[in-house]
């Protein structure tokens, strides 16, 4: 129960940390962070969440990553759904406190901002396909499974695992949030999608199927990849 709980909390840092950035501070008049420092909120909410709770659950904070590192042999099948659901749960908590304060400005519409979602065709920032979404997000959360599995390889420096998931996340989101927003969480997206509902929930499938895909396939290449038998 206490790493279902760290799931709960980790997820809802994420959330609040990462979308929150983006909804509130990313175009904030004169001083926003735009995508560079939503990019870095996200790293930044994984790294401090890894070394505040890695000892404890892991610190997954994403189905695709619980179900990559069962993929990968890293993780038990018994204790998937309870991690999902956890993740979820603190996903949507962590998307209703920012609803709440994202309110307190005046003329907020949770829809007309789009409230952090990820989508694709007209709802994605830069317009991009379906398909460029779909190669984006399977694509990206296929590395970064192979850096989460290799960081935290046995053989790999200890310590230094946080960071090197944290950068990663960051270049993610670099790269990717004009195309999609930046999902490679299922978690993450529907963490803010229920709240947005329509387009946003109509378009959710997506960003849990890739996601999944791309982790699985990540996982299971560093399986290959870090097999140190001959």
């Amino acid at each position: 129960m206490k790493a279902y709980g760290a799931e709960f909390l980790g997820t809802f840092w994420l959330v609040l940390g990462g979308c929150g950035s983006a909804v509130l501070a990313a175009a904030f008049p004169e001083v926003g962070i735009g995508l560079h420092g939503v990019s870095l909120a996200f790293g930044l909410t994984v790294l401090t969440m890894a070394y505040a709770i890695g000892h404890i659950s892991g610190c997954h904070l994403n189905p695709a990553v619980s179900i990559g590192l069962w993929a990968g042999g890293r993780f038990s099948a018994s204790q998937l759904i309870p991690y999902i659901f956890s993740q979820v749960l603190g996903a949507i908590a962590a998307g209703g406190v920012l609803y709440l304060i994202a309110g307190g400005k005046a003329g907020f519409d949770v829809v007309a901002s789009g409230f952090a979602s990820n989508g694709y065709g007209e709802h994605s920032p830069g317009q991009y396909s379906m398909t460029a979404a779909v190669i984006t997000e399977v694509v990206m959360t296929l590395f970064f499974l192979l850096v989460i599995m290799g960081s935290t390889d046995r053989r790999a420096p200890a310590g230094f695992a946080p960071i090197a998931i944290g950068l990663a996340l960051t270049l993610i989101h670099l790269i990717s949030i004009p195309i999609t927003n930046t999902s490679v969480n299922p978690a993450r997206s529907t963490g803010v999608a229920v709240y947005v509902g329509g387009w946003a929930v109509g378009q959710l499938w997506l960003f849990w199927v890739a996601p999944i895909i791309g982790a699985v396939l990540g996982a299971t290449i560093y399986r290959w990849l870090g097999d140190d038998r001959k």
